[in-house]
């Protein structure tokens, strides 16, 4: 009987003496951390303080006509975006964007030659075209092959964006 508890003991011992063993080691560093380090310096935000907050961009966007839909798909500070829908199928992606939030952002109008609505614009690609409506970004970007440079130029000019310029 006291053999059987000596051995018991001893395995009980070895436990804790390897659990504390391996909880003390040091840990490798994450495969994040580096880029935790990075945008958590100093002066660094993901959001601008002062970033509009989504919900005041909805009325900005396009109504819903000729047989599209649109539905809200996300609304956070600083960010409103729907998805443009017909017959059932994503077409395109409508957004607008406060350019504070993401710095440089605005520098890709500053040699636009292409306006909509009297606004400088920027096509990237073959899916996405863009306009500068004061410290605003409205997008419009193609899902769907159909969805032409010309389509995504007829929807940016739906946009309310005389009305989005006003906004502070």
């Amino acid at each position: 009987m006291k053999l059987a508890n000596w051995r018991r003991n001893l395995v009980a011992v070895l436990l804790v003496c390897t659990l504390w063993i391996t909880g003390c080691q040091a840990q490798a560093p994450s495969q994040f951390s580096q880029v935790q380090k990075e945008t958590a310096k100093s002066g660094s935000v993901a959001v601008a303080k002062d970033a509009t907050k989504g919900g005041e961009f909805n009325k900005f966007f396009p109504k819903a006509t000729d047989g599209y839909d649109r539905v809200y798909t996300q609304e956070k500070k600083g960010f409103a975006e729907a998805k443009l829908k017909k017959d059932g199928k994503d077409v395109a992606m409508l957004a607008i964007s406060d350019t504070r939030s993401i710095p440089g952002s605005a520098a890709k109008y500053a040699n636009s030659t292409e306006k909509i609505s009297g606004y400088p614009a920027v096509s990237i690609g073959n899916s996405q075209t863009s306009v500068l409506v004061g410290d605003y970004q409205v997008k419009v970007l193609s899902r769907n092959p159909q969805f032409t440079k010309e389509a995504r130029i007829d929807w940016l000019s739906k946009f309310d964006l005389k009305g989005l310029s006003k906004l502070k």
